[in-house]
């Protein structure tokens, strides 16, 4: 049940559907203080390679690697795609507009929407085209196939030609009363589409838009919209052609993508994306506890308190870590194995919202004041 004294609300009016902006807190003085951090630890040696700054970055904006590099947009417009070695910009362009959605990127077009509801794509930095949306968007588009897929706060789905905008398909599914200021469920597993509505997961045909499968991982439940909110989030732990993902304060679930078969689901109270490798999936909680679950059946194989109540970015799996990043621009990387501290990284001070990202063999983390930094193993 979602916990009304832990959340500040926003809403305003989209065509009918009340968008939910939230954030961590607690009301009044009651907030709980945050646990202390140990002693930073050395069991890894990791050090700053390079950075870059880029304007200022928040959510619902998200970074995406590919290859060697890294693609990334400022909340101002500013657009780049970073080579993850060096941490020099390939290309960089001004959008000419505040962003809401991005980005989406197959290393050769990159897919950005800004706060006017326009998808604007670039490719490699030249030759932008620019399409009117119906709604607004808080998902980075999906660029694959030569396609630019759009998932909508209105529970739309559009694919565009990605050469030149032309609208390929539309899917519209039924708009829920409440949906979240925030980055949804939208990847590709092989030749089939995959999409997060509400509580559930669907397979699709990325030629027509058909449902190929549905598959439930979270159940509506309360007495309110805000309680009965079970969006899924973005950050998907992926093996194989197994996802699994997480439902907005309801709970994680693992879906086999080529059957469309629910694996398992386990009630969870988080609100961030998930991370994974062969044997666990990985998430951070609402109160900041850091749990790894098993993939074969969703047992909590581990809990890590060591950063409960501070603020956190969703994981990454990275060697033999898990990297999250917290609201006072610091780095950690706990153990796989237990969730110990294995090493604590700095950059600018200011809050890491967004997912870190791995590209080259490069750490790439992002802070609010638009810092971008690279780190690599000694």
């Amino acid at each position: 049940m979602f916990n009304m004294s832990f959340s500040r609300f926003l809403c305003v009016v989209l065509t009918g559907v009340c968008v939910l902006a939230v954030t961590a807190c607690a009301s009044g003085s009651t907030a709980p203080k945050p646990v202390a951090l140990e002693p930073t630890p050395t069991l890894l040696g990791v050090r700053q390679v390079w950075s870059a700054q880029l304007g200022s970055f928040n959510l619902p904006l998200q970074l995406k690697a590919t290859g060697k590099t890294v693609a990334v947009a400022s909340t101002t417009g500013q657009l780049a795609v970073i080579h993850a070695d060096s941490g020099k910009a390939l290309w960089r362009v001004d959008v000419g507009a505040p962003l809401s959605a991005g980005v989406g990127s197959d290393g050769r077009f990159a897919a950005v929407v800004t706060r006017e509801n326009e998808l604007v794509v670039f490719e490699q930095g030249l030759h932008p085209w620019r399409v009117r949306l119906n709604s607004q968007v808080f998902t980075a588009p999906l660029v694959a196939g030569e396609r630019v897929f759009v998932l909508a706060a209105d529970n739309s789905l559009t694919a565009f030609d990605a050469k030149n905008g032309q609208e390929l398909w539309r899917n519209q599914r039924t708009s829920a009363a409440l949906v979240l200021r925030q980055a949804g469920v939208l990847t590709a597993v092989g030749n089939t589409l995959i999409a997060g509505y509400s509580g559930r997961l669907l397979g699709m045909n990325p030629l027509n838009g058909n449902v190929i499968w549905d598959a439930p991982v979270a159940t509506p439940r309360g007495t309110n919209d805000i309680e009965r909110l079970v969006d899924m989030v973005a950050g998907v732990a992926r093996q194989s052609v197994v996802l699994c993902v997480r439902a907005f304060q309801s709970g994680v679930g693992c879906v086999d993508a080529q059957r469309g078969q629910l694996n398992w689901k386990k009630s969870a109270n988080g609100s961030l994306g998930l991370d994974g490798d062969a044997h666990q999936v990985y998430g951070v909680e609402s109160d900041g506890q850091v749990v790894a679950w098993r993939q074969t059946d969703g047992e909590v194989a581990w809990k890590s308190d060591r950063l409960r109540y501070h603020q956190l970015s969703a994981p990454l799996v990275l060697g033999r870590s898990v990297v999250v990043g917290d609201e006072s621009g610091l780095v950690h990387l706990l153990s796989r194995t237990d969730g110990t501290f294995t090493a604590r990284l700095t950059t600018d001070g200011s809050p890491i919202l967004t997912t870190p990202v791995a590209a080259d063999g490069t750490l790439v983390v992002a802070t609010s004041k638009g810092g971008i930094f690279g780190f690599r193993p000694e």
